[in-house]
């Protein structure tokens, strides 16, 4: 219990006095640091920002350097070495146009992470989405207190330095043999430069032979810094390649240096006013206040009863998550596009990590966040129009990682939710693309994970799917996974098809969409990858265990045979009569789980909890549900199993814990669970509020006995996209032992054309 008294008490401030928290006050539930630490059991890999929600930059103590595959903190690091202005959404993604700040206590210039670093203690750290403060060990028993908050595109800093030794900030452009730049004028109280570093660079086009303006030549992260008081000198330093460069200033002992940092993509001028519009005056504490305003109105939509300390911990702290990404690229009504290298007008948004969020992060954002989604929508159209292809995980360009076109996914729920501020004939034209159009030299290449030096992926096999009704294993790398997701892309793109009226299209598109059945081997019972002779590959690569290699023989993706056989969200009345009815369909659930198979820290197996209710065994659902967010969802640094991934961890719980979720998130369909809390509810964007109320419900009382909705019986384990729009209140009788509730529920069937 002492981690979470550290997490609710706005506790001894460290350069100025902090409010105790309202009793109304949720910003006090978010605790930034829970999945910070690596343990042997999972790590979150997420990062304690401090910013409003979708940000275009992110601010974070910096304990280690940061690239692909690690991130700048890590709970477990002792030393802290800078103060950064970020753009790195996970951990397997790189940072883009990063900006570092670093307090320095006197002696010679220390440039290197290593020779700059301070050490800390957590017991002198508080995070919170509106700030974080800590205190250094400046050496010879002195301290050096930081603090930090921030707006949309700035940051604002405040340091407190010891009695003696020079007070020096450094503020570093780039690293070594990055070519960054950066100038001082002491006159002015200004540093201000560049970073041109792209960790993703050598992904995708970009990483092309004569590639052009895919590799962005003109792609930089600008920043100016700005102290509120004149320094005594200051210089800029790493004139060769190999130093870490940047620019300094001094100031007196003891001082207190207060700085704000304006970013841009698009120029020097366009930082400075980033700075005026959002920091036009040095008032610390009123930047702080307005921050924690914003996070209170967001997180405060949502209500619950019932619940402890601990529980609010895990939720808000879930809430504050799904609305960090993607971030907003927009600079006063301009951005820079990442995919033709040019400053446009209108909106651009990165960092949508679409292979994880479009399974339940993008439908809680059409929930909590209406407003940013018309935006979200043009933005991808945007890349489409720029770059030739919507995206698969911009960042801020294509990187070709991961598999399948699934911002057709976000673009048919959009539509089947009513969103209607974007260009449907736009939106059409890059969906039909993604289902027709295979990417250059498609059956030359293997598309391996993160291959560098090809074109654009879109849909790789697209040749092979299009003529076998599969992809083959033997030609395409990841081929099984791509074509059971690809038929789930199809689907997609058929419900834009019908809603737009083009009948002969959506026909053509739904008969694709039950590809994924040729890979279903009745002698396993399980999906299985095709090789091009129609052969079965081995089920799982071989008896090497899990590894990358055997994966790849097989032909899936982060899985194997068991994680994907359920895959295919839209089919599973298809699925449930290739196994041969619903009693072997749940039968089957149930080795899956018994197996160990559901690896609920990765996104593949997030929906398998809920298919027991397709099978007339809602209970079931209600049992695994209860099970996975109890293992996997905790309090404190350890606390989260697997990576958030730009949110879609953190969806995952918040909608279990109101007792529903988006198995196939374009149907605008949401399957029943098992509510976690006595009552929640959501204020919605059109003024209503939808609540779900849980009767009895406690740890034991796991298991819906009977249901209404708004006082009328609901007899099926489904809510719709209408009912919570219409500030529906949804009652369940909760009791110890399952019932028949829910059990003559079975999913509607896709019609072959």
């Amino acid at each position: 219990m002492k981690y979470l008294a550290v997490a609710l008490l706005a506790v001894s401030p460290l350069l100025f006095a902090q409010a105790k928290p309202s009793p109304t006050d949720v910003v006090q539930y978010v605790d930034p640091l829970i999945g910070s630490e690596k343990t042997p059991e999972g790590y979150g890999r997420t990062l304690p920002l401090v910013e409003p929600p979708f940000a275009m930059t992110g601010w974070i103590p910096q304990t280690r350097q940061n690239k692909i595959s690690v991130l700048s903190y890590e709970w477990h690091d002792t030393t802290m070495s800078g103060f950064m202005g970020t753009h790195q959404p996970a951990m397997w993604m790189g940072d883009f146009g990063y900006v570092t700040v670093i307090p320095q206590v006197g002696g010679e210039l220390r440039t290197t992470p290593e020779a700059r670093a301070m050490k800390f203690r957590h017991e002198d750290e508080q995070s919170h989405p509106d700030i974080y403060r800590v205190t250094l060990d400046a050496g010879e028993g002195q301290t050096l207190k930081a603090e930090m908050t921030a707006t949309e595109h700035c940051g604002m800093m405040h340091f407190r330095f010891p009695a003696k030794g020079a007070a020096r900030i450094l503020v570093e452009a780039s690293r070594p043999n990055i070519n960054g730049w950066a100038a001082v004028d002491v006159a002015k109280g200004e540093i201000t430069g560049w970073n041109p570093h792209r960790m993703d660079a050598h992904l995708g086009p970009g990483s092309m032979p004569n590639a052009g303006a895919a590799a962005l030549p003109n792609f930089k992260g600008y920043f100016v810094v700005q102290f509120r008081k004149l320094p005594k000198a200051g210089e800029t330093y790493g004139k060769d390649a190999k130093d870490y460069r940047g620019a300094y200033v001094e100031f007196a002992p003891g001082e207190l240096v207060e700085l704000r940092v304006g970013t841009s993509f698009i120029s020097l001028d366009q930082a400075r006013a980033n700075l005026k519009a959002e920091m036009p005056d040095w008032n610390f504490e009123a930047l702080q206040r307005k921050l924690h305003a914003t996070w209170q109105e967001k997180l405060g939509h949502l209500q619950v009863t019932g619940a402890t300390d601990s529980d609010k911990i895990r939720l808000y702290t879930a809430f504050y998550r799904s609305q960090l990404f993607p971030r907003n690229m927009t600079e006063g009504g301009r951005y820079y596009s990442g995919f033709d290298d040019k400053v446009h007008e209108g909106t651009s948004y990165t960092a949508y990590s679409i292979w994880d969020t479009f399974r339940a992060e993008w439908s809680w954002l059409t929930l909590t966040s209406p407003e940013h989604i018309d935006g979200m929508v043009t933005a991808l159209l945007n890349d489409y129009k720029e770059g030739g292809w919507m995206p698969k995980w911009p960042n801020p360009s294509y990187t070709n990682i991961m598999i399948g076109t699934h911002a057709d996914s976000l673009v048919a729920e959009a539509m089947r939710k009513g969103f209607h501020g974007f260009d449907k004939q736009t939106a059409w034209q890059a969906a039909w693309k993604d289902a027709t159009v295979p990417p250059d030299g498609d059956t030359t290449r293997r598309w391996l994970d993160r291959e560098v030096k090809t074109p654009y992926e879109a849909r790789a096999g697209l040749t092979y799917y299009k003529t076998l009704g599969y992809i083959p294993v033997d030609k395409i790398d990841e081929a099984a996974s791509r074509t059971i997701e690809d038929s789930y892309d199809d689907w997609c793109v058929a419900q834009i098809a019908k809603m737009l009226g083009k009948d002969a299209e959506y026909k053509e598109l739904m008969q694709r969409s039950l590809n994924a059945r040729h890979l279903y081997n009745p002698a396993r019972h399980l999906m299985n990858g095709k090789r091009s002779d129609g052969s079965w590959a081995p089920i799982n690569g071989g008896e090497g265990g899990d590894t990358n290699a055997n994966r790849s023989i097989a032909g899936w993706t982060e899985g194997d045979a068991w994680v994907y056989t359920w895959g295919a969200f839209h089919d599973q009345a298809g699925l449930m009569d290739l196994m041969g009815g619903a009693e072997n369909y749940a039968k089957y659930l149930d080795q899956h789980f018994a197996g160990g198979h559901n690896d609920h820290n990765n996104e593949p197996s997030h929906h398998y909890g809920y298919l027991y209710d397709f099978a007339g065994q809602p209970w079931k659902t209600q049992e695994r549900v209860r099970q996975i967010a109890a293992a996997h969802y905790k309090t404190g640094p350890a606390g989260l199993i697997g990576d958030d991934d730009c949110g879609q961890m953190s969806a995952w719980f918040i909608f279990t814990a109101m007792g529903f979720y988006p198995v196939n998130a374009a149907s605008g369909e949401y399957m029943i669970g098992s509510p976690l809390y006595r009552q929640m509810s959501l204020k919605l964007a059109n003024g209503k509020t939808f609540t779900v109320q849980a009767e009895n419900n406690s740890a034991e009382n796991q298991y819906i006995q009977s249901a209404t909705i708004d006082g009328k019986p609901l007899t099926e384990p489904v809510l719709t996209w209408e009912q919570i729009q219409a500030g529906a209140t949804v009652k369940f009788v909760m009791g110890p032992k399952p019932s028949q509730w829910g059990s003559a529920y079975r999913p509607k069937a896709v019609a072959a054309m």
